[in-house]
């Protein structure tokens, strides 16, 4: 965000959000949050720190789409809670490129800086004294960190800066849409490169199974090769040598009538060595068969992860998001609904309220409801 849009912001959320208190807040990212000022205004506070994307503008959204989105409350977002809640916004204002909110207690002011520019953004929240009491981000900087009297970024001053043309509207709902279409192409990429990523290991895994199986084939040997030798051994029980652990046998199969060396125990008779190269046989023959028949079924599942690696390739091209959804789990890209909410969904001993700003209260018919209501549904950011 450049400083003419940093101000026009800091005068949208001074003209929606003055006089109303600080009130929930909705982790979205490990970098970004929304906050409810209330009575509610009609829309919230969106403000992100993440390096590559930090922004700050008002959102309109429904309170069921933020509580689905929010995710588990960092330290930061719990002493923003803590420290804020219920204070009342007196000021919003632009300062070197940041916007910051003033917020009035009973006693003293507290200050939420947004920082966009500079090249670091960041959130903290500064006390009267000027001091920074928390940070969203650490940062080695002189005047950014937590303790330090808070310094704001170098900035330079673009004089080509302008404010964009609003034709008499407001700049939120054009960021918010901006930010939307960003959401939606990294969520895309993410979708892509977890549909390769998952692709990619099933291939793998299909070619590490060929890969054994034919290791497997490998050790059982030959199983032609164990028949001729357990026939040879016992064609030539009556004049066969031994040396040591070879048996010497004439090779009735060659036409030269050769004499060949089979491996055997020294100790073993050499009966049962025909009976040992008869079950090599019978093994090496039935793993043939077996193996054979495995392998065909794991080619047959490469050739349809080849398939689908074509269908995953061509949606991909043609930015086809439902059709690269069926190829990945939603666990990969959204986060997963809380158990503590289908405990909530279920849950009958309690009364459900709507209060004027349409924040859901619920009651707890008796005591041990009421700890069911606390230990067990309440999530991080429910008061």
């Amino acid at each position: 965000m450049n400083s003419a849009e940093i101000k026009q912001i800091a005068k949208e959320i001074d003209d929606a959000m003055r006089g109303r208190k600080f009130g929930k807040i909705f982790p979205l990212s490990a970098t970004s949050f929304a906050i409810d000022f209330y009575p509610h205004a009609g829309s919230y506070l969106f403000a992100d720190c993440c390096s590559r994307t930090g922004s700050a503008f008002l959102i309109v959204r429904k309170l069921k789409e933020l509580e689905r989105s929010a995710v588990h409350s960092n330290a930061f977002i719990i002493q923003l809670r803590k420290t804020l809640t219920g204070r009342e916004l007196t000021r919003s204002s632009e300062d070197a490129g940041s916007i910051s909110l003033e917020l009035s207690g009973e006693d003293d002011v507290h200050t939420l800086v947004i920082q966009l520019s500079g090249g670091s953004p960041n959130v903290f929240v500064i006390d009267k004294e000027g001091v920074i009491v928390a940070a969203a981000r650490t940062s080695d900087r002189d005047g950014q960190k937590v303790g330090d009297v808070y310094a704001g970024p170098r900035v330079d001053q673009d004089a080509k800066c302008e404010r964009p043309d609003l034709q008499g509207g407001t700049l939120s709902p054009i960021l918010d849409a901006e930010r939307r279409q960003y959401d939606s192409a990294a969520r895309f990429e993410l979708l892509a490169r977890e549909a390769r990523k998952k692709l990619k290991s099933e291939f793998a895994k299909r070619r590490r199974l060929l890969s054994n199986l034919n290791g497997d084939l490998a050790q059982h040997g030959n199983a032609e090769q164990w028949k001729k030798f357990g026939d040879l051994i016992l064609a030539n029980i009556s004049n066969l040598r031994r040396e040591s652990d070879t048996i010497y046998v004439t090779d009735y199969f060659d036409p030269k009538m050769s004499e060949i060396g089979i491996a055997a125990d020294r100790d073993q008779p050499p009966t049962e060595a025909a009976e040992t190269y008869f079950r090599k046989y019978t093994k090496a023959r039935n793993a043939v068969i077996a193996i054979a028949e495995r392998k065909k079924a794991v080619n047959a599942e490469i050739e349809q992860l080849e398939r689908r690696q074509e269908a995953i390739e061509q949606a991909i091209s043609s930015q086809d998001e439902g059709k690269l959804s069926e190829f990945v789990s939603a666990k990969h890209v959204e986060p997963q609904a809380s158990k503590e909410k289908k405990k909530a969904d279920s849950f009958t001993g309690a009364r459900k309220f709507v209060s004027g700003d349409g924040f859901e209260i619920m009651v707890g018919k008796k005591a041990k409801d009421n700890d069911h209501l606390t230990f067990r549904i309440a999530r991080s950011h429910d008061t």
